[in-house]
């Protein structure tokens, strides 16, 4: 799946420990890479950044909860560039994990990231009213900290239960069934590779004034070119209160003309374009590109204005 960047190098940094959501979507998309785990997404980022690995692989959203915070953040923030080289899907099943013989009734505090807590609200609520909800940085992070005696149980994969030794309870405990998380291999910047004809790039786009219709001039310049975004949302700068950018996935490759002439766009009235990638689509979907939008109509319209300017004959 990967290109030639140099994320393809290894080893592949992920948000650990083994056994954790990011730790299978790296195994898929590194097969036969070495895989060094990272307590957070954070730490993950500054090792490819620091050259310790050849990329990282992260969560980037969810089809319940949404995007990752952190990672949003970290692909936003000051700081040696990256791109996002490949995408992978992954279907989300938690677990109740205990150590053998524990009770739902013996469980007081109960661990696991925030993300996959909210996805298993209500069967906490349901069956551990009482239980206490302790934030850690991974689902199998959760787990580990169980098997070491920190915590009463973990919401976790299926496959935590038999790496930390740990018997399930309850098997597929998500309040919305058939969630699926989406994972980017980050790497440093190089050359795109070659557009599938079913890609995605991803960008974070800095206002240069904060003004009544300043998204929608960001907008436009996708819209008037049939540039599809697949999600946009805004993130705090951390340069002040009031202060966002906007973090956005859209449909087609930097190399295909009405992308490129849409980030070029984008360059002559933001503050800054982050250019974050351009990379297969993995989500089994497939854009459509508009008529009058394909790169052939481009070049057909520039040899007529190229006309024009020359000889005044369209």
């Amino acid at each position: 799946m990967p290109t030639d960047t140099a994320a393809r190098r290894g080893p592949y940094g992920y948000l650990g420990p083994e056994g954790s959501f990011a730790h299978a979507a790296a195994q898929a998309l590194g097969a036969g890479v070495e895989l060094v785990a990272h307590a957070t997404v954070a730490e993950a980022v500054d090792a490819v950044r620091d050259g310790a690995v050849g990329g990282a692989v992260v969560p980037l959203e969810n089809s319940v909860e949404g995007s990752v915070p952190a990672t949003l953040d970290e692909l936003a923030a000051p700081g040696p560039p990256l791109v996002i080289a490949a995408e992978t899907y992954l279907p989300v099943v938690f677990d109740l994990l205990v150590r053998p013989g524990t009770t739902l009734a013996a469980i007081g505090a109960v661990a696991t990231h925030p993300h996959a807590a909210a996805q298993v609200r209500r069967y906490l609520l349901a069956r551990l009213p009482g239980a206490r909800v302790i934030p850690v940085g991974s689902t199998a992070g959760g787990a580990q900290a169980v098997a070491d005696g920190q915590y009463d149980a973990a919401v976790a994969p299926p496959g935590a239960g038999p790496r930390y030794r740990l018997d399930s309870l309850a098997h597929d405990i998500a309040d919305t069934p058939g969630a699926v998380t989406r994972f980017v291999l980050l790497g440093t910047p190089a050359e795109p590779p070659p557009p599938t004809g079913n890609d995605r790039t991803t960008l974070v786009t800095y206002l240069k004034h904060n003004h009544a219709g300043a998204l929608l001039e960001i907008l436009t310049e996708f819209a008037t070119r049939g540039v599809n975004l697949t999600r946009i949302e805004s993130r705090p700068t951390k340069a002040g209160l009031g202060q966002y950018c906007f973090s956005i996935d859209c449909e087609g490759h930097v190399c295909d003309a009405r992308v490129g002439d849409a980030l070029a766009a984008l360059h002559r009235i933001c503050a800054d374009v982050r250019y974050l990638g351009s990379y297969p689509r993995r989500d089994g979907q497939t854009g459509q590109v508009q008529d009058g939008r394909a790169d052939a109509d481009f070049g057909e319209a520039a040899g007529w204005l190229d006309r024009i300017r020359s000889t005044g004959v369209g």
